[in-house]
């Protein structure tokens, strides 16, 4: 293990609700409905494009590139004006971040947008400590697509030239079945946290805790990557 690279929605952030709450008002504007069992079944993953995209696909609408981005603008000026006022970040992540980030390059590869991300980690006071961050903005396939978790560990190589990182050193912490895909595809191992997902739900995961407060890497490490 030489790398870990974190999703942020979920993992890092308590903002899946805010997420919903700000998609759910965007759809209803174009007489979408979308429900809280919906969204945490069948959208839970996916980057903004992707959530709207699906909720155009299932209501039979017409999709054209122009109308998905006007929508898509929409909703993440919904979201931005949302998070300035209700941060919330899962217990003990800041520690678990600082303490990783003593021992390995991080990163982050995530299906939200760099102004979202940056914003959260300014708040909290942990920007620096990552070496790269992949947003949405940066791939043109989300998860479950690999490319966003490549993506992040090609960014951390280029910050480390000299000691090439594989995807299979790279430990990968999601919470949602489409994250768990794409760093199983990538060829990454994944810890998943049962954030916004029971363990069931989750079970296609290297290894499974509650929370990262309850979380030791060491412990991860020896487990995942036995001697």
């Amino acid at each position: 293990m030489r790398a870990v690279i974190f999703d942020f929605d979920g993992v890092i952030a308590d903002t899946e609700p805010l997420h919903f709450e700000s998609l759910r008002r965007i759809l209803a504007d174009i007489d979408i409905t979308l429900t809280e069992q919906e969204y945490y079944a069948d959208y839970l993953g996916f980057d903004d494009r992707g959530c709207i995209l699906e909720a155009l696909r299932v209501n039979h609408r017409p999709i054209s590139p122009s109308y998905v981005e006007e929508v898509m603008a929409k909703k993440a000026a919904a979201y931005l004006t949302t998070i300035q006022d209700h941060l919330v970040i899962f217990p003990g992540v800041k520690e678990f971040i600082e303490e990783a980030s003593t021992t390995y390059p991080i990163a982050i590869a995530s299906g939200a947008l760099r102004a979202e991300i940056e914003l959260v980690l300014e708040q909290i006071g942990i920007r620096n400590v990552f070496g790269h961050i992949t947003s949405a903005e940066d791939v043109t396939c989300g998860k479950p697509n690999p490319e966003p978790f490549l993506h992040a560990l090609a960014g951390l190589n280029r910050r480390h030239p000299a000691a090439r990182i594989l995807p299979d050193a790279c430990l990968v912490i999601e919470d949602s079945r489409p994250g768990i895909r794409a760093a199983r595809s990538a060829g990454m191992k994944v810890l998943a946290v049962t954030n916004t997902h029971t363990e069931q739900d989750l079970h296609e995961a290297d290894a499974i805790s509650p929370s990262l407060k309850e979380t030791r890497l060491k412990d991860v490490r020896a487990r995942l990557w036995p001697t």
